[in-house]
């Protein structure tokens, strides 16, 4: 199975490198010779990383083939996949597949939705949560603990967000 180790951000430089905002279990998943797929199903284009370096909070990625910027401008917005077995989860970090289907309560325990998916944005990944596909932001201040085991997530939100 394969999963969204990063999404593709934005050019860097003029040698065709891209900014890479690495998703929550996939920093330790980036290293040169490693393949990366640009989607999750059999047969997606597989790109060759070349080096991997770090800038602020953010990886510079260099590919196989893809040496302008003009190249790598053609990337950016993708998402890289790599088998599941390559990214390695922290502390405190979650598999969107984990995610999906828990109840989300706030903290008196009253449920407020299930989450349908996640989406990984500029800002932070946020939960999708309900029928209307109302956006939680994936952050301490909000979420207050994840539960796998029982199937939830506690959460303190401000007044009117759900």
């Amino acid at each position: 199975m394969k999963v969204v180790v990063g999404r593709l951000t934005g050019v860097f430089g003029v040698r065709g490198e891209l900014k890479c905002r690495p998703a929550p279990a996939g920093a330790a998943a980036f290293a040169a010779g490693r393949s990366y797929a640009l989607g999750a199903s059999p047969g997606a284009r597989e790109l060759r990383c070349r080096s991997v370096r770090h800038h602020h909070e953010k990886l510079l990625v260099a590919f196989e083939g893809i040496d302008s910027p003009e190249a790598a401008r053609a990337l950016t917005g993708s998402e890289l996949y790599a088998d599941q077995g390559e990214a390695e989860l922290g502390p405190d970090e979650y598999r969107d597949a984990d995610l999906v289907g828990l109840r989300l309560l706030d903290e008196a325990g009253r449920e407020l939705g299930s989450v349908t998916a996640v989406r990984h944005l500029p800002a932070q990944d946020c939960l999708v949560v309900g029928t209307q596909g109302a956006l939680v932001p994936l952050v301490k201040a909000f979420v207050r603990r994840i539960d796998l085991e029982s199937g939830t997530i506690v959460t303190s939100l401000p007044e009117g967000l759900l």
